[in-house]
């Protein structure tokens, strides 16, 4: 089976673009089911660089103290 060289920061990127905002759990299991194998840690690790770079935003919402990322517009 050919391992397939895919980007997580495009794939996040685009996923926030289908979806709107989701948290790192969706955007873990979303990942997955896609067939880019990652963990929890990796997606926190590149949405934080992401962050950095003014490509998305994180805010909280409902006072649960989950992050939840959408694109910067």
């Amino acid at each position: 089976m050919e391992k397939i060289n895919v980007s997580i920061e495009e794939e996040i990127l685009q996923l926030l673009k289908e979806k709107g905002e989701l948290t790192v759990s969706f955007l873990t299991r979303f990942l997955n089911e896609r067939g880019v194998e990652c963990t929890r840690q990796k997606v926190e690790r590149t949405l934080r660089r992401l962050s950095q770079a003014g490509k998305v935003e994180f805010f909280y919402r409902n006072g649960n103290h989950r992050r939840h990322y959408r694109l910067v517009r």
